[in-house]
């Protein structure tokens, strides 16, 4: 056996040996990006073309081009080219590592299983698909103008378009696909649009100056709730004359129900521009406050929550310990101190939200039993705080404590929909940001995709005959994957490729700047001695932060429903509560609803029950 085939390598881009041990380069890629013609065999970044593979199987592999090209189309060259040709470069590389990819490799060769459907070969795959695409195209030439009785905003925070398709691929593979084909509820919404994210005084925004724009429709400095820019973030003095109404409030004055469904504490940046007027988004509770700025008289965004738009009737999320007076143990986790009350007042908001809801059938709950044993024919108000602070990422929740996003989703709908003059619910699946400020992108994925199952229940429990449904995000992040994966690699795999700078392999996903920054020996850590599809990993990133940032780039945004036409285009982010407003006829928007011969608030097509059920249970 030469050199050359006594070698495993995943490595394209490192130099090549040849059969006398003598080191050769490999093709590279010309500054202004050509490459050799995918036609040529001996030119490929493997996995190669029409390869025999080990056990006589014969696989279809893709050839791509990277930062260099591997001259030996062998299958034998796949993984670990690094553990030995790193040697010849006079450093050790350790042979665990040799024989963990080799394992790997052996894997991946003995499953023997093609790339991609079997289908996709043939054209008329394709193009039957592209045809069914045109005709659906073609139907939405007749406009859906009705009046919207319901408005639902899913409000996935950070979540930029790289981190959709991320889901997208995510979805498909936990379905046991190769996930690229795959469509995310929010992928079958007929109108997509871009939103323009920056705050006033920001390039890169928060999620407290989006949160307003998105929900009061005015533009906003960064780290300001339900305030205009003429607001100053943490000058209480700055206040007042400056707040700004939300779209829920719109809602609420209009006579219809309203709620706010979210995985963060309900005094989060995103659902507090809902009904708070606050220049700090950090003012959780009085606890959190500087004593000028409560002498000045600026009230906490917990003590809003329940005085500024008192009979909010659905309220779900967490946030339990900045309701409760200082030192007060939590229900939940009585001996965990740091999970004990913050208000300095002395008062607790949650038995003054019991005293105040006396009559009505509302109920104050704080775990998934309690509000799944619930029957919301019979329950017209809720408070549900199921967690002191936010509530858990989705691949850790106790699934006999706390509920999902889309069991909350729920529940807020058959409340909330017993109102005949409908209602807005906002939604927000808030720790998807949190993921990636982590730098744990397993945890702002299975987020994403959780929040995607709620936009599908949602769709169960409502028409688009009377709901106007938006989906969004306030901002996006560094996060992107890329290194010319095959089809249907893991999201969370290698790339295929090593580096041609260190000879170090690369996870896909990779991020701009933040905490997944690691040195050993000073050097880039080698990610096979990980494990890098473990749920906390932190994926590699460009700069060192300790929390990786936002992204500046525009957002998606995706409707249907009444009047979901209205978003289309590139639009700045604080139209869309404008465009919902104007299809409920609500807020500013209320002139042209005489134009309504029969508006969605009369008779509507609706589902049968066994259906839905049925429904929800294949979901």
């Amino acid at each position: 056996m030469d050199a050359a085939d006594g070698m495993l390598s995943g490595d394209p881009s490192a130099a090549q040996l040849s059969s006398n041990g003598t080191r050769t380069s490999p093709p590279r890629i010309s500054p202004g990006g050509a490459r050799p013609p995918e036609s040529d065999a001996r030119h490929c970044v493997l996995p190669c073309p029409r390869i025999k593979a080990r056990g006589g199987e014969r696989r279809e592999r893709r050839a791509r081009q990277g930062s260099a090209e591997v001259s030996d189309p062998s299958p034998r060259l796949w993984n670990v080219r690094f553990a030995v040709g790193k040697m010849a470069h006079g450093k050790q590389e350790t042979w665990t590592v040799a024989v963990l990819l080799i394992t790997l490799w052996l894997a991946q060769d003995a499953l023997g299983k093609p790339q991609f459907p079997e289908q996709e070969k043939d054209p008329t795959f394709w193009n039957t698909w592209a045809q069914r695409s045109l005709r659906s195209a073609l139907d939405l030439q007749e406009l859906n103008k009705n009046m919207a009785k319901n408005l639902i905003l899913f409000l996935g925070d950070g979540m930029g378009v790289p981190t959709i398709t991320a889901a997208r691929i995510l979805k498909g593979q936990l379905l046991g696909q190769p996930g690229e084909e795959t469509q995310l509820e929010m992928d079958k919404f007929p109108y997509v649009a871009l939103s323009k994210t920056y705050n006033t005084n920001a390039q890169v925004p928060d999620s407290a100056g989006t949160a307003t724009a998105y929900l009061c429709g005015v533009k906003a400095n960064e780290g300001t709730l339900g305030v205009s820019a003429a607001a100053v973030r943490s000058q209480c003095n700055t206040t007042q004359g400056n707040e700004v109404t939300s779209i829920l409030r719109w809602a609420k004055d209009a006579g219809k129900s309203v709620g706010i469904v979210t995985t963060t504490r309900v005094n989060h940046a995103t659902p507090s521009a809902a009904y708070a007027h606050c220049v700090d988004r950090d003012w959780y509770s009085d606890g959190e406050m500087p004593q000028d700025a409560l002498d000045t008289g600026c009230k906490d965004i917990a003590r809003q929550l329940f005085e500024n738009i008192p009979n909010i009737d659905v309220i779900m999320g967490g946030g339990r310990k900045y309701m409760y007076p200082k030192n007060t143990s939590d229900v939940e986790y009585p001996m965990d101190k740091k999970l004990n009350g913050t208000r300095r007042d002395g008062r607790n908001l949650v038995q003054e939200w019991e005293n105040r809801m006396k009559g009505k059938r509302a109920h104050y709950v704080w775990n998934k039993s309690s509000l799944l044993s619930l029957n919301p024919s019979n329950v017209d108000c809720i408070l549900g705080l199921f967690e002191p602070a936010d509530m858990p990422y989705d691949l850790e929740r106790n699934q006999d404590t706390d509920p999902s996003l889309t069991e909350m989703v729920d529940v807020a709908n058959n409340i909330l929909k017993k109102n005949p003059n409908g209602f807005y619910l906002l939604v927000e699946g808030g720790r998807i940001d949190h993921g990636h400020h982590d730098g744990k992108a397993k945890h702002a994925l299975y987020e994403t995709v959780e929040m995607d199952r709620a936009i599908g229940r949602a769709g169960l429990l409502t028409s688009t005959y009377d709901t106007l449904t938006v989906v969004t995000a306030d901002h996006s992040h560094v996060f992107n994957f890329g290194g010319y994966t095959p089809r249907g690699n893991t999201i969370f795999g290698l790339a295929p490729m090593l580096s041609d700078i260190d000879q170090k392999p690369f996870t896909a996903i990779l991020y701009g700047n933040g905490p997944g920054f690691k040195l050993v020996n000073g050097l880039r850590e080698n990610v096979s001695t990980v494990n890098y599809e473990e749920n906390n990993y932190q994926a590699q990133s460009a700069v060192p932060l300790r929390m990786e940032t936002h992204g500046g780039e525009d957002v998606a945004i995706f409707a249907k429903g009444p009047m979901a036409h209205l978003l289309h285009g590139v639009k700045e982010q604080n139209y869309i509560p404008h465009a919902m407003a104007y299809a409920a006829c609500i807020g500013q928007n209320k002139d042209h609803c005489r134009f309504y011969p029969n508006s969605a608030l009369g008779t509507k097509p609706t589902v049968l029950p066994a259906l839905l059920t049925l429904a929800w249970m294949v979901f």
